[in-house]
């Protein structure tokens, strides 16, 4: 292995043509039309772990009964550059999905990032957060702990293990190390409550089932049920089997693998 030289400042080395292809710039590429449904709310998205927490989330609030969360949901295509054209761009400058359009709101209202769709969505429905203030604390406590901790998983130990060209010890083994120990503060946790917040379901299961759930059950990435031991963090599985047979998270589940593709 080459060792790399640290330069004086850092210049991009790897320009490409492709629409998808990942660049030290934001911002819109090309000229993009989205598709908009009569539905109050147009969702954005794929189905990965944070586009599937909104799917699972409309699911749940339409088995808890709630008036007005019909949605229209339509493929972002993120390996063919869809999230940087400029519709999505205007919802989204970060380009990243998911993104939410509230269009029952005058004028519309754009929602991105995942944790701030689930937040919204139940204060506007008043549902899977509780009203009291230790739980509602509590419930962010870990809704905001995901948003922070989930990159170590994805972005880490996911593409050092899954998606990098060639394994690499050091990342690996550091990446390893923090997500073993996120797994063990879960497990820690839920061997002392049913649900990651207390004992009711909450936002915060939706958001951290989406990833860590996820990988318990073995359907991130493949191989790494075993590499990561998983056996060993039974309340974790438990709970994770248990979030897995909710119908609103199999009817979410099933929503994103039929989205409209336009």
């Amino acid at each position: 292995m080459t060792a790399y030289e640290l330069p004086k400042v850092w210049q991009w080395e790897e320009e490409n043509s492709k629409k998808g292809g990942n660049r030290p710039t934001a911002g819109s590429r090309f000229e993009q039309k989205l598709p908009v449904g009569d539905a109050p709310f147009q969702l954005y998205s794929l189905g990965t772990p944070n586009g599937i927490k909104v799917t699972i989330m409309f699911e749940e609030l339409k088995e808890l009964g709630a008036e007005g969360a019909d949605y229209d949901l339509y493929t972002i295509n993120i390996g063919e550059g869809d999230q940087f054209g400029s519709d999505f761009v205007e919802i989204n400058p970060n380009s990243k999905i998911p993104a939410l359009v509230d269009q029952s709101q005058s004028p519309r209202l754009d929602i991105f990032e995942s944790g701030s769709i689930l937040l919204y969505l139940a204060e506007k429905f008043n549902q899977l957060i509780p009203t009291t203030i230790h739980g509602r604390t509590e419930t962010l406590n870990w809704l905001f702990w995901q948003m922070g901790a989930g990159p170590y998983v994805g972005g880490g130990f996911g593409h050092f293990f899954a998606y990098a060209p060639e394994f690499m010890k050091y990342p690996i083994d550091r990446f390893t190390m923090e997500t073993k120990r996120q797994l063990d503060l879960l497990d820690k946790t839920l061997a002392q409550r049913p649900y990651i917040a207390g004992n009711t379901y909450t936002i915060a299961d939706i958001a951290i089932w989406s990833w860590y759930g996820r990988l318990a059950l073995g359907k991130l990435y493949e191989g790494s049920y075993e590499f990561l031991n998983l056996d060993e963090y039974t309340h974790l599985l438990e709970w994770s089997q248990r979030i897995a047979e909710r119908p609103g998270v199999q009817k979410g589940l099933a929503a994103e693998s039929q989205s409209i593709k336009e």
